[in-house]
């Protein structure tokens, strides 16, 4: 008789959550365990029915956000990070 528990808390290997000693055997074997139809190293990602399709205009607002960021850092000093002042607005755009 198997007995099946979750931890209290998610384990981190290889860089997923795992719950119990089964998502930790797929971690081991590069397997995500919230997706594992992905396969190793999300190999069939594209073919994966539990993964929700990609939002292209978000991930682009997500990258020009960050792209925004990195230019508003103006300098390094002892005391931290001058940021360049910039016009209120400027720093990044919501999209609706």
């Amino acid at each position: 008789m198997a007995v099946s528990l979750n931890y209290p808390s998610p384990v981190n290997v290889n860089g997923f959550a795992c719950w119990n000693c089964g998502d930790v055997a797929m971690a081991k074997r590069d397997i995500d365990p919230a997706h594992p139809a992905s396969g190793p190293h999300n190999k069939n990602a594209a073919s994966d029915p539990s993964r929700k399709p990609l939002d292209h205009a978000r991930l682009e607002a997500v990258k020009q956000a960050a792209q925004h960021a990195t230019q508003a850092v103006g300098t390094y000093s002892a005391i931290g990070v001058q940021p360049v002042p910039t016009a209120p607005g400027a720093a990044f755009q919501l999209l609706a």
